[in-house]
């Protein structure tokens, strides 16, 4: 069997992507890996050794422990797979991980902190290369936040997959490939009736764009909030992680999860459907996104002591 490192890296994200996997992230670790490799002149794979895969996770500084530990899953798991295929006998990477001693809490967009954002939004000034900004950002910004969409999956959005005749969106090629419809209410449904009579066009245009040809980049999006929340000059408690456009998603999961707390219903119950709304391939990966807030801690200490007084006053009986 071919034992060329680029040969066999190629071989590696194909098997992935024919299992649905989008791998692009990897893909761009695993091409560091290659120049590097190239760099020390080597090409095959038994060429790899403890020490020279040392010096490339060296070379690559990364200072969050997260990042890091992400990087050498990567290496790893592109060598296991390797050695799976009978390419190489075993792994030479030493799989050191960093603790990660700073375990910030998510920031968390409540309804009023959204609003504001969403006002802000609106009153962004067109420019010589973006006409309809203001409305545009506010648009994506309410699908992330009142959907729980990925900024991707919301500025990929074609005007044909907004069918509001029966409140759907369909949502195509999210994490891993996988595409899922999403219901939505009717004042969603009024952004969005609004935004298609903006554009105008076929089915298979963008959404959103500024060009009426490609569709806004999730950068971008990222950039105009990440300016737009420095004019906002949110307070950013101790222990938070600054605001970032994917907190619109991870303050969506929390907010239906106070919801469901509040309304007396089972999270645990519920946990699947919001796994399949939000395109998650398991309720585990959902679970990342509930973070303890102190709205749901009082709201879960409430509970239990509801369920505690039931029990103490038959037990006194």
């Amino acid at each position: 069997m071919n034992g060329n490192l680029a040969i066999a890296v190629a071989d590696f994200l194909a098997h992935k992507r024919a299992l649905g996997r989008k791998y692009l992230a990897e893909e761009a670790t695993l091409r560091l890996l290659l120049v590097f490799s190239e760099q020390q002149g080597l090409t095959e794979l038994d060429e790899l050794t403890t020490a020279f895969l040392d010096a490339f996770v060296a070379s690559r500084q990364r200072a969050r422990a997260r990042s890091f530990n992400n990087l050498v899953n990567i290496v790893g798991g592109f060598l296991d797979w390797t050695v799976a295929q009978q390419r190489l006998e075993t792994s030479p990477l030493r799989r050191v991980h960093r603790r990660e001693t700073d375990q910030r809490v998510p920031f968390l967009f409540d309804i009023m902190k959204a609003r504001r954002l969403l006002e802000a939004a609106t009153m962004l000034p067109d420019n010589a290369r973006a006409r309809d900004r203001g409305s545009t950002y506010h648009t994506i910004f309410a699908l992330c936040y009142g959907l729980g969409l990925r900024a991707g999956e919301a500025c990929g959005l074609l005007i044909g997959d907004v069918e509001l005749d029966r409140q759907l969106l369909v949502v195509r090629g999210g994490k891993f490939g996988k595409s899922r419809l999403v219901p939505h209410g009717p004042l969603i449904g009024d952004l969005l009736a609004r935004q298609v009579e903006r554009r105008g066009g076929k089915a298979d245009d963008p959404l959103f764009s500024f060009d009426g040809r490609r569709s806004v980049n999730p950068c971008s999006a990222s950039q105009v909030f990440h300016r737009l929340v420095v004019t906002l000059g949110y307070s950013v408690p101790d222990g938070t992680s600054q605001p970032v456009l994917h907190s619109l998603r991870h303050s969506f999961a929390v907010g239906c999860l106070l919801r469901w707390y509040r309304e007396g219903v089972d999270p645990q119950a519920r946990l699947y459907r919001l796994s399949t709304f939000m395109g998650h391939v398991s309720p585990e990966s959902t679970a990342v996104y509930l973070t303890i807030t102190p709205q749901l801690m009082d709201e879960a200490n409430s509970r239990f002591e509801a369920f505690a007084e039931v029990v103490w006053s038959e037990g006194r009986r």
